[in-house]
């Protein structure tokens, strides 16, 4: 059983980003998350999850923040997202994994830490879309999914895996009030 911790857009832009997806049938992306932005990914987030006493301690220290979502970005030719801006965001990615306390080895296969690069992925060649379906996707998210939002995260949410490749909501922790 795996977890990793996301941030999640407001649910009105959840779901104009879950009813855009469904426009590339091969998009399995949407089966297996709602749409979130990762901030800290399974490494070391263990079964056992006596790391989320610790993680509800830190959330209770840190301040609801701002992200900005901005244009549709690629990692290759086989992940396109919107891409974000928030250094609050970067902040607290640092203080998970550190909490958390990955192997080196585990940060690096992860793209945590200098390697991180939050973003809110919308198709995935790994999930049945093509190159070419990408770039069109990109496209029109440029013309669909604008105006992009800015909002404020008051929240983290932790994920379950509850069978291999598809996960669902466990927990949502509430930024210092």
């Amino acid at each position: 059983m795996q977890y990793f911790i996301g941030v999640v857009p407001p649910l009105e832009y959840m779901e104009k980003i879950i009813c855009f997806q469904k426009n590339w049938k091969s998009n399995g992306v949407i089966n297996v998350v709602e749409p979130h932005i990762t901030l800290k990914a399974q490494g070391g987030l263990t079964p056992d999850i006596r790391w989320l006493g610790d993680l509800e301690k830190l959330c209770r220290e840190i301040s609801p923040f701002r992200i900005i979502l901005t244009e549709p970005k690629f990692f290759g030719d086989y992940v396109v997202y919107l891409s974000m801006q928030s250094e609050e965001l970067y902040q607290l990615h640092n203080k998970i994994v550190k909490l958390i306390n990955p192997s080196n080895e585990l940060i690096k296969k992860y793209f945590e830490l200098q390697d991180f690069v939050p973003h809110l992925t919308l198709g995935k060649t790994f999930f049945g879309m093509s190159s070419n379906e990408l770039n069109e996707m990109a496209i029109e998210a440029r013309r669909l999914l604008t105006p992009y939002p800015t909002f404020v995260v008051d929240q983290i949410r932790v994920y379950q895996e509850f069978e291999p490749l598809k996960y669902i909501s466990y927990k949502d922790i509430a930024l210092k009030q």
